[in-house]
């Protein structure tokens, strides 16, 4: 996540190093007037803030504004685990995206919650590998400046 974040802030920190004459960028770029159809990234509001407390499918995510992710990251976990122990992977899924999670299961179960807030990125994951007895759960986050 903080990787994504920081090559994003190196991209745009280079447009903005790249305005100039106008033309001169075009004249310069190696891409093609036509840049392809990619599709649109999902919406800003594809994912709800969490509350700070139990969210309505039972998951508590405490007071993760001011939480420490040091210590915040594993008992988040040890939530996960405890709460979801010896569900299926679509058992798992259905809970999590109860509490707010999107969810992906394409080679592994994937779910998160991803937002932006008064300039710092939060990240909670739950990820189940193919053959996996227990998720791996997680949380980070990361501020562009002072909080």
């Amino acid at each position: 996540m903080r990787i994504l974040i920081l090559a994003a802030m190196m991209a745009l920190s280079g447009c903005a190093a790249g305005a100039g004459a106008p033309g001169a960028a075009a004249e310069r770029s190696p891409f093609p007037v036509h840049r392809g159809d990619a599709m649109a990234p999902p919406s800003a509001s594809a994912h709800a803030t969490p509350p700070e407390g139990v969210a309505a499918g039972g998951l508590d995510f405490g007071a993760w504004r001011q939480a420490d992710p040091v210590q915040y990251a594993p008992q988040f976990e040890s939530q996960v685990r405890a709460r979801f122990a010896g569900r299926t992977a679509s058992e798992l899924r259905a809970g999590l995206e109860a509490n707010g999670f999107l969810c992906e299961d394409e080679r592994r179960l994937d779910c998160r919650i991803e937002i932006m807030e008064s300039g710092c990125a939060y990240d909670w994951y739950v990820v189940l590998e193919r053959g996996a007895r227990e998720p791996v759960a997680g949380f980070e986050h990361l501020c562009l400046g002072a909080r």
